[in-house]
């Protein structure tokens, strides 16, 4: 088997994949799709928004799904990871959003204005946005916690950050695996003051510097007393919500679902 067939034939694999929780009815929930937010010279952006059990139009808090990956076509939203993650988040209260990128860590940006500019239309609170990302994907999370002071938390699971101190493995892995390295010359300086972010750690990660860098994040951001909450699953690899069918592992998973309904105002 070739590179390229051996590559294609994993992301099926990875494709078919959901993660170890359910909550009843998450597969039956009003899903938006195919809504363009943004015109490029290639085409326009889509974007997906999977709805709550209240009726489209009551003003949902919302969790966007940061993409890291170029995806102009938004194959990533027939993704059994991203799109289980999306249906926990409408089951649990939450309008969640997948969309699709050829720029992403511009894109991102471009995703929540059409969010907050269509609000009514679309059925959500454009002043109850949160961010949830994972793996590579985080990169572009924390990019937009820099640059959109609106956004009321963000849960970020198993993901690469941001290199500090002189090291170049997040830059590095980026390259190897085509993720946007979105937070290149930023600190944890360039973070808000007042968003909380929840991070989970898998202790044994087996991606290449992940916790390394992801460590020195989560000290930097302890040093400067940021709203943290940090989850560590000690004995987790990476994708532990996808293949570890374990208590442990699906207690993180609601504890991820619960700091985003906390923090964007879904309890009750």
């Amino acid at each position: 088997m070739s590179d390229q067939a051996d590559r294609e034939a994993k992301l099926r694999a990875i494709a078919k994949k959901k993660v170890v929780y359910t909550l009843p009815g998450m597969e039956a929930l009003e899903v938006r799709r195919d809504i363009a937010y943004r015109s490029t010279a290639g085409g326009e952006l889509l974007m997906d928004v999977y709805y709550p059990t209240a009726a489209a139009g009551s003003g949902a808090p919302v969790v966007v799904c940061p993409l890291a990956y170029p995806d102009p076509e938004a194959r990533v939203r027939m993704y059994g990871p991203v799109t289980s993650w999306a249906q926990l988040m409408a089951a649990s209260g939450m309008a969640a959003v997948l969309y699709g990128a050829s720029a992403p860590a511009e894109d991102v940006h471009a995703a929540l204005h059409h969010l907050r500019t269509n609000a009514g239309p679309l059925g959500i609170d454009a002043g109850r946005m949160g961010i949830f990302a994972a793996s590579g994907n985080v990169t572009v999370a924390l990019s937009a916690l820099m640059r959109d002071a609106q956004l009321k938390c963000a849960a970020l699971l198993c993901g690469y950050t941001m290199d500090l101190d002189g090291s170049t493995a997040v830059a590095d892995t980026s390259k190897q695996f085509g993720f946007a390295d979105a937070c290149a010359g930023k600190s944890v300086d360039d973070l808000p003051d007042d968003v909380p972010m929840l991070f989970v750690r898998a202790g044994r990660d087996q991606f290449p510097g992940l916790n390394h860098a992801l460590d020195k994040v989560i000290a930097r951001a302890l040093a400067r007393n940021l709203p943290l909450t940090l989850v560590n699953h000690g004995t987790g690899t990476h994708g532990f919500d996808l293949d570890e069918d374990s208590e442990p592992s699906r207690g993180i998973i609601r504890h991820v679902l619960a700091f985003l309904r906390l923090h964007l105002g879904a309890l009750g």
